[in-house]
């Protein structure tokens, strides 16, 4: 009995390769393409790909731990500051706001620009921080 027959369009990239395999005695196009089909459908292909995703998501896991612990560290961070500055700062007169608030946007400007050139050079506080933290503990 024949076998069936199938007609494919592949990258010439693909192609060529092809070809150059079938340059060694006794490999023929269609023995390559039978033998690549058979694998790529066999259950142990699909073992492999499944074994490939959970590696995959096994990498994100750990990723979004990392994330999740330096979200916590930084809300943490930021509601400490928070909690010390409005328990600790009174409340100015309304003589002295509008001077407060231009100094206050000038220190700000100046924050902004700190942030941008420590995120420029890859270097973070938090990043520096988080270092201590796990050398000290």
């Amino acid at each position: 009995m024949a076998k069936p027959r199938i007609n494919v369009h592949i990258t010439r990239e693909v192609w060529r390769q092809l070809d150059d395999m079938t340059k060694r005695p006794g490999v023929s196009k269609a023995a390559i393409v039978d033998a690549a089909l058979a694998a790529f459908l066999s259950p142990e292909a699909d073992d492999r790909r499944d074994a490939a995703i959970i590696r995959r998501l096994d990498r994100l896991d750990r990723r979004l731990d990392a994330i999740e612990r330096d979200l916590t560290v930084t809300a943490e961070t930021l509601a400490l500051h928070i909690r010390y500055h409005l328990t600790t700062i009174p409340p100015l007169p309304e003589q002295d706001r509008q001077a407060a608030q231009a100094l206050g946007n000038e220190r700000y400007e100046y924050f902004v620009g700190q942030v941008a050139k420590r995120l420029a050079s890859g270097r973070t506080l938090q990043g520096e921080l988080l270092s201590e933290v796990e050398q000290d503990g």
